[in-house]
């Protein structure tokens, strides 16, 4: 499938490396604009548009997802699917619906569980001997659409939310591509997400 791969922090880079190992071909790379860092305040481009850079990938970074170049830009894309880990705005409706697949996340809690920014650190802020990722596809909600694929990960009780991350950064990557496997085979079906055990996990 063509992809849009969708993106920021160092966390989502395993995952566009195992997308570009694929099957699958990433068209291009959409991540935050460059943001400013250090002590002299230097713009920084993001870990996941420095790696699209070293790839050759073209790297899109516009304002907002709401202005209208952008939704002209997609369509003449035209991908297949839009994958996106921790990319960190949301998507609007507007071009929700424009590729093929949608726009699929990788989600790193066992969904309906911790839908927000830090669902790992919530998820060891509470106590929680398990944890995870999903993949379900985007809709208009706050990480609400249907799921596709889920797997586990255990919390021991020396691990940071570092730690946990890194290994659910490696492991999601699989998952995700697994799961572009099987929305191009057509051989899954998303299941809605349960009104039981919703919680929220807001940017710490």
């Amino acid at each position: 499938m063509r992809l849009l791969f969708a993106g920021t922090p160092d966390v989502a880079v395993p995952s566009l490396d195992a997308l570009v190992a694929s099957d699958h071909e990433v068209c291009a790379v959409l991540t935050r604009p460059d943001a400013a860092a250090g002590r002299g305040r230097a713009l920084v481009r993001s870990a996941v548009g420095r790696r699209a850079d070293d790839l050759g990938i073209p790297v899109w970074t516009p304002a907002s997802l709401r202005d209208p170049a952008f939704a002209e830009q997609l369509k003449e894309l035209s991908p297949d699917c839009c994958p996106v880990v921790a990319y960190g705005s949301l998507v609007p409706t507007t071009v929700l619906s424009m590729p093929r697949h949608g726009w699929v996340n990788l989600h790193f809690s066992l969904l309906p569980a911790w839908r927000g920014a830090a669902p790992v650190q919530h998820a060891i802020r509470h106590g929680d001997a398990v944890t995870g990722a999903t993949t379900f596809v985007l809709d208009e909600g706050l990480d609400t659409g249907p799921v596709i694929e889920r797997i586990e990960e255990s919390i021991s009780g020396t691990d940071t939310s570092g730690d946990v991350l890194t290994r659910l950064a490696h492991r999601g990557a699989e998952l995700l591509v697994r799961t572009m496997n099987a929305l191009a085979a057509g051989s899954v079906t998303p299941t809605p997400q349960p009104d039981d055990g919703v919680s929220y996990a807001p940017k710490i």
